[in-house]
């Protein structure tokens, strides 16, 4: 080890989350089953589609009024 080497520094926050989870050590699997639950889904090709071809194109600029004149 070198002479010059500074100790390892952790963040309040790091030690916070170190601690938290050395308190709560099914906390990351909780954590990852939630995610799963909301992003890690699968998607329906034939409803992405769908909702491809219903967009509708925007204007170029969005807030003029449409005028029948």
């Amino acid at each position: 080890m070198s002479i010059f080497r500074r100790p390892d520094y952790h963040s309040e926050a790091s030690e916070f989350l170190n601690q938290l989870k050395t308190a709560k050590p099914a906390l990351e699997r909780q954590q990852r089953d939630g995610r799963a639950l909301l992003w890690d889904l699968r998607l329906d090709r034939e409803v992405q589609q769908g909702f491809k071809d219903a967009r509708v194109a925007q204007p170029a600029y969005v807030y003029q009024t449409q005028s029948d004149h």
